[in-house]
């Protein structure tokens, strides 16, 4: 084995290490704010309002590191199922690359957070937050893709428990994100709030067995 070779072994690992810890680390980090910040409400907001008010920035990194994060995870997965099955490592990448431009176009204030925002669904969308609200929908809907591609690929590779999950959880985030926002009565925060678990929790799972398939 050459050194480069070497190398990119060693390597590989370490970027599917981060899709592992990407998700849990965008989590805690986030639900540590919301607890913490006054007017926040997990009913009636997602994380990303967070990046509002003072604090906010934080949220705007917690996007940073963990859309750079995952795209580094997606190279992790382009190694990993090389030579093929590039497709599930190009969506999940314009997943974190999305997270990269929420980061700088952040949500619009809604619903009573920050404290001093007028209460109820918001009555118009800024510039910003409609950019906000654009890569968010692209960039689930590459998430989403990614599980659906990756589902046949683990299928080919007869590997069909993870086949299964895949399949589910591309379902489960697209019904999630855009369900609510489409069934009148529904919660749409509660669908986002779905989609973001399901979507993390696939991510480390793949990425788990990915890095010790390529260990071994």
């Amino acid at each position: 084995m050459t050194s480069s070779s070497q190398a990119d072994a060693t390597a590989t690992p370490r970027l599917l290490g981060l899709g592992v810890i990407a998700g849990p680390l965008y989590l805690v980090v986030g639900i540590a704010q919301a607890l913490l910040r006054d007017g926040f409400v997990f009913a009636r907001h997602p994380l990303s309002v967070l990046a509002n008010g003072p604090g906010g920035w934080i949220q705007t990194a917690n996007f940073i590191v963990t859309g750079a994060m995952v795209i580094a995870a997606a190279i992790g997965f382009r190694r990993a199922l090389a030579p093929t099955s590039r497709a599930v490592s190009w969506f999940l990448g314009a997943f974190g690359a999305s997270m990269l431009v929420a980061a700088v176009f952040r949500a619009d204030p809604m619903d009573g957070f920050p404290p001093g925002t007028p209460n109820g669904p918001p009555t118009t969308i800024s510039t910003m937050g409609l950019v906000h609200f654009a890569a968010g929908g692209l960039g689930f809907v590459s998430l989403a893709v990614s599980c659906l591609i990756a589902a046949w690929v683990m299928s080919r590779r007869s590997v069909p428990s993870l086949a299964r999950l895949s399949l589910l959880a591309g379902i489960i985030i697209l019904l999630g994100f855009f369900g609510g926002m489409a069934v009148p009565g529904s919660s749409p925060v509660l669908g986002i709030w779905i989609a973001v678990v399901v979507g993390w929790a696939w991510l480390a799972v793949m990425s788990r067995h990915l890095s010790h398939a390529t260990g071994d």
